[in-house]
């Protein structure tokens, strides 16, 4: 890519197989969170044809290492990996092409 910064877009996608309410309301902090940290705020999907895979988005993310640093510390604290199946949360990271 040229010099120029391009806004980084989110995709954290899981499958919750256990406990979704208590999984909603720790997602909906951590997003909180990081929107607090960041301004960046998040929004949750399910899968339409399996509504235990979950993804969580974020777009427009100008400053890609400090939204890293405060969804990591989100992630921890509300122990968001513990609702993922085998702890897995896959984090794909997209930008509008050159």
């Amino acid at each position: 890519m040229s010099g120029v910064e391009h806004h980084v877009h989110y995709y954290v996608w899981y499958r919750v197989l256990a406990a979704p309410v208590e999984a909603r309301r720790a997602i909906t902090a951590l997003q909180d969170d990081v929107a607090a940290s960041t301004g960046i705020r998040g929004r949750v999907l399910v899968r339409r044809d399996d509504p235990a895979t979950w993804m969580e988005i974020y777009e427009n993310v100008s400053a890609p290492a400090q939204f890293e640093t405060a969804m990591t510390a989100a992630v921890a604290l509300h122990r968001a990996a513990d609702f993922a199946h085998d702890r897995a949360r896959h984090l794909e990271t997209f930008v509008a092409p050159a």
